[in-house]
């Protein structure tokens, strides 16, 4: 069974997808040599940053890791860097006391 994309889903992975192509934009690099540099194929590059498709999570940071910030994004997903995740883990913390 294939999973449909929510329209909320589509946005967010064409938001994401803009800001791949507005850092290669910005380091004045074309796609083609991006893909090179990832070591990924164009047609993946072109997933990412049109939001299309479902290119691997590995060819994901393989593309950010060559535009320089993947540990932007790492970071971005460590629980405790957000209040919400904070408050997740002391609330953890006291059922567990």
């Amino acid at each position: 069974m294939v999973a449909r994309t929510s329209p909320a889903r589509k946005r967010q992975l064409e938001r994401f997808g803009a800001h791949v192509r507005g850092w290669r934009e910005l380091h004045g690099i074309s796609a083609a040599e991006l893909a090179r540099r990832a070591h990924v194929t164009r047609d993946t590059l072109r997933a990412i940053e049109t939001g299309a498709g479902s290119p691997r999570l590995d060819s994901v940071l393989a593309v950010v890791s060559a535009l320089g910030f993947v540990d932007h994004l790492v970071a971005a997903a460590d629980p405790l860097a957000t209040e919400t995740g904070r408050t997740l883990a002391m609330d953890a913390v006291r059922k567990r006391a």
